[in-house]
């Protein structure tokens, strides 16, 4: 074989693996690419900042644990004076690739979204002007808000855009499905690949598809069968006031789905199996058997990637002018 041949057939081979993923449903995720680091350091510093909720207790991490794929790992979150929040907090991992954010797809993008739980009564029970007051008051703050944005100015903009910038670089690449994807034949294990075809012959992927295997779309939650539930969300009904959008959420990703449970928006499944097979039942009409429910967790597992490396940022520390918390009450 000459040389030429070789490098032809190398070429041949790349093209056809390129052209193999080019027609899969699901999309790789590529790893941060970070241009402005002091933005996101800043970012860091406030998503982990519980002086931002009236209480001094609350942070967005606090619901969006990062040493907990993203999310606090109960059916609803716990928010100012222990109240339980109306719906399952969802992963906060590869959040940029969703369409809109939270459930019903109220907020448009990430920096809108970090300004809601502040000033929501049963989250962090903050005002955005007191937010602003507590950071304004740290001359650390200031500092870095100066570096950032070129002038001393922080308001609630700034205090949101810099969070968002920092929540972009929590995407989670190199999955076993990813290498997969990319070639790797041996990536995943038999079963694995074998669930991934009932994933598409069962028409999973007309909602769950794209890098982060789902936040691309609505789709009403019991859509073939009723979803019964006791969780009082009712989905983009909320946003637009139309009946039709009654129980319609935004389709969730499956990106580290193994460790995101209890799932759906009411949290009330905790194993990958029931969510399975209530999918299954309640949004295609299928029935599965349990090597079929098997093969699909498999599958589904592959889908964890590395997850973001963080070293805790050292926060500032408050001085007299900085806004005193307000602790819970007993309940």
């Amino acid at each position: 074989m000459t040389k030429l041949t070789s490098i032809a057939l190398m070429i041949a081979s790349m093209f056809s693996i390129s052209t193999s993923y080019a027609s899969e449903p699901i999309e790789v995720i590529k790893p941060a690419v970070i241009t402005n680091p002091e933005k996101v350091e800043l970012g860091k510093m406030l998503f982990f900042e519980p002086r931002l909720s009236m209480s001094g207790y609350i942070s967005c991490n606090s619901c969006h644990n990062l040493s907990l794929g993203g999310v606090d790992a109960l059916p609803t979150s716990v928010g100012h004076n222990w109240q339980e929040g109306p719906i399952n907090s969802p992963t906060v991992l590869n959040a940029d690739y969703m369409l809109a954010q939270f459930w019903d797809g109220r907020a448009a993008d990430l920096k809108e979204q970090a300004g809601g739980p502040i000033n929501n009564p049963k989250e962090m029970g903050y005002t955005h002007e007191l937010a602003v007051d507590t950071i304004r008051s740290m001359p650390a703050y200031i500092a870095r808000f100066n570096g950032v944005y070129g002038s001393n100015e922080i308001n609630i903009d700034r205090i949101t855009d810099a969070i968002a910038v920092f929540e972009k670089t929590l995407v989670t690449p190199n999955s076993p499905f990813d290498k997969y994807l990319e070639g790797d034949q041996k990536a995943i294990s038999a079963d694995a690949l074998a669930g991934y075809q009932l994933f598409k012959n069962k028409g999973c992927v007309s909602c769950h598809n794209g890098p982060a295997v789902g936040g691309t779309m609505y789709m009403k939650m019991g859509l073939v069968k009723p979803f019964h539930t006791n969780n009082p969300a009712e989905g983009r009904k909320g946003v637009t006031g139309k009946e039709a959008d009654k129980f319609v959420f935004k389709v969730p990703t499956l990106r580290n789905i193994e460790l995101t449970y209890p799932y759906f928006h009411d949290g009330s499944v905790w194993g990958l199996e029931e969510a399975v097979n209530t999918m299954a039942d309640i949004q295609l009409g299928q029935k599965m058997n349990q090597e079929e429910i098997s093969q699909m967790v498999e599958f589904l597992k592959t889908l964890t990637g590395d997850q973001p490396q963080i070293v805790l940022p050292a926060l500032p520390p408050s001085n007299n002018n900085t806004p005193r918390p307000v602790p819970f009450t007993k309940g």
